[in-house]
């Protein structure tokens, strides 16, 4: 029993977040007038990142006090130490090195679908449409509030929680293909899926969320870095 309602508790958590995401991102683009396939102007790019992060933060800080848990971060294992720096490296060579050999195989199977193109498409719009001082909008976005939001949802909330009531390397694989898939990007799926491995087995390894954290943000910094200057 204990176990299903943790799944219900974290699906539920989960699903009621993304809805009213959703809904307000939808909002949102009404108000600003924003056409589904038009470019988005970055300053939306930053309102539509505040209203799908702040959802997903009410949930899972209603989830903890449910669950009588005591402050929120520490609950969540947003504690730092020293160790947690190795995230630096792990985040570049995963950026570097393990998306291209994880995406390789499906590049030369599918070559249109998972060309180098494909996979950093997303991310290519949102560099262009950065100009001037919005580049500072797109770096908070991407290098600061992503990881660090999706970082206590995946791993603090969900993957804590799931490894509580199945077999840790169960919740592991179950939230790295759960955090791949929600970014609703073929072509980005296997280097993402891989990466969200290094991600839960660093928080395996730690049980706080310091080192993934730290390595999300060198992932996702490097990557960025990458498009600006290419």
């Amino acid at each position: 029993m204990a176990r299903s309602r943790t799944v219900a508790l974290v699906l539920g958590t989960w699903l009621g977040a993304y809805l009213a995401a959703l809904v307000a991102t939808a909002v949102l683009a009404g108000l600003a007038g924003v056409a589904g396939g038009a470019e988005r102007p970055m300053w939306f790019v930053g309102a539509s990142a505040l209203a799908l992060w702040a959802p997903f933060l009410v949930g899972i800080r209603l989830a903890s006090r449910r669950a009588g848990e005591g402050p929120f971060l520490a609950a969540h294992g947003l504690r730092v130490r020293a160790v947690d720096a190795l995230g630096v490296p792990i985040g570049v060579a995963s950026q570097l090195v393990l998306v291209g050999l994880v995406t390789a195989p499906f590049r030369r199977a599918f070559p249109d679908a998972f060309s180098d193109d494909a996979v950093a498409e997303r991310a290519r719009a949102l560099v262009d449409a950065a100009r001037g001082p919005w580049m500072l909008v797109l770096v908070g976005v991407v290098v600061v509030g992503a990881p660090l939001v999706e970082e206590l949802f995946y791993r603090g909330f969900a993957q804590r929680r799931l490894a509580a009531v199945v077999h840790p390397v169960a919740a592991w694989c179950a939230v790295a293909v759960w955090f791949a898939a929600v970014h609703l990007r073929l072509a980005e799926f296997p280097g993402l899926f891989a990466f969200a491995l290094v991600l839960g087995g660093c928080w395996h390894a730690t049980r706080r969320l310091g080192m993934p954290l730290v390595a999300h943000v060198a992932f996702n910094a490097t990557g960025l870095a990458m498009l600006i200057l290419r």
